[in-house]
């Protein structure tokens, strides 16, 4: 199973993409950087969190994504 990175952003915006994703029946493995060094004590301040698919559903997913940065 081959995944592909398709977001990079803050918490709430990630939260929007995967609620459009989830619609459509794509749910994305979600890696939040930023609560992971919260929890070691430590602060982070850039591109917390990162949504992953498998490359498989890549094809349908594309347009809801474009869709979805377009209306940011």
């Amino acid at each position: 199973m081959a995944v592909v990175k398709i977001f990079s952003g803050s918490e709430i915006l990630a939260i929007g993409l995967q609620q459009k994703l989830a619609e459509i029946d794509i749910f994305p493995v979600v890696k939040n950087n930023m609560q992971a060094a919260r929890t070691a004590g430590f602060g982070n301040t850039g591109l917390a969190v990162e949504l992953f698919i498998e490359e498989r559903e890549l094809p349908l997913a594309e347009q809801v994504i474009e869709d979805y940065k377009m209306s940011l």
